[in-house]
């Protein structure tokens, strides 16, 4: 025999008590966001938000997990470690931190334990990034470089979080990824790699030479470099030469010289008919006695 409708939504109701109790039993959490960012010296809030509960007193905890490695940030209702200073609990079970620095960075755990519930836990990861501005970047710029040869560029800066990306500007006017797709730089031939900072140009003609500045970027900031001159000259290959002839015939010039010195005598050791005189030297100490027969 077939159930009337009412009968029906009865036997239902029925069966879906039991799980709506121990929903209403259960602790839940959320939060209204879970991968906070926040630019480092500033304060953040951490959300934590008891969706439901029985337990009018839960016992609130706080951890922080960084590298592999956990620590209690809140515990028996008291900051912990340097976030004694620095900390504290909003609406019962947020958290906010002041003053961030780049280690900060982490996930942060937020355990609520309702003992009178029948889900006694819950648990809820946030997620916090910390940026950080990038630092001075160290660039490095040739002074001088002939034409036709290769040139190296280089940029660089390790602070900054997010890790930083790099431009290029010569006379303040910045240097395409591509020089290929730059009208204004059609003659130069150059590589720029904005994830390590490094410009190459790989023949650098007259054209070349000017004032260049690196700029290093990330979502917290921008730092730039001083400006620094490269130079592009001709290579005088007829001068190169000639300096080398001239080098050539003074030593060939040094080298006649000393022969004739030598032909001449200049350099004999007061040798005279190839025997060497010395004048025998009186011993010191000695005394001379006359005998009968020098006196005869």
């Amino acid at each position: 025999m077939a159930l009337r409708r009412p009968e029906l939504l009865r036997v239902l109701l029925l069966l879906l008590l039991p799980l709506l109790g121990c929903r209403l039993l259960a602790v839940e959490l959320t939060s209204s966001n879970t991968k906070p960012v926040v630019q480092e010296f500033q304060s953040v809030e951490l959300s934590c938000i008891i969706k439901s509960t029985v337990t009018p007193d839960p016992r609130i905890e706080w951890k922080k997990i960084r590298d592999g490695e956990t620590s209690y940030v809140f515990f028996d209702n008291k900051m912990q470690g340097d976030f004694v200073t620095r900390a504290e609990i909003l609406s019962r079970t947020s958290l906010v931190i002041k003053n961030t620095t780049r280690m900060d960075t982490a996930t942060y755990r937020c355990e609520v334990a309702a003992p009178s519930d029948t889900k006694t836990i819950d648990e809820i990861n946030i997620q916090l990034t910390v940026q950080v501005k990038p630092m001075t970047p160290r660039c490095s710029v040739p002074k001088a470089v002939p034409v036709g040869k290769s040139a190296s560029l280089h940029c660089h800066e390790n602070e900054g979080f997010p890790k930083s990306t790099y431009s290029w500007y010569r006379n303040s006017e910045p240097l395409s990824p591509d020089s290929k797709s730059s009208t204004k730089l059609h003659n130069s031939s150059y590589t720029l790699n904005p994830a390590t900072g490094t410009l190459v140009f790989h023949a650098v003609h007259k054209g070349d030479t000017g004032r260049y500045s690196c700029i290093a970027t990330n979502d917290a900031g921008f730092a730039k470099c001083e400006e620094q001159e490269m130079e592009v000259y001709d290579l005088n290959i007829g001068g190169i030469i000639g300096g080398v002839l001239v080098v050539l015939a003074v030593l060939v010039l040094i080298t006649f010289g000393i022969c004739c010195a030598y032909r001449r005598g200049y350099f004999a050791n007061g040798k005279e008919n190839g025997e060497s005189y010395k004048t025998p030297a009186k011993p010191d100490g000695v005394n001379y006695i006359r005998t009968d027969d020098e006196v005869k």
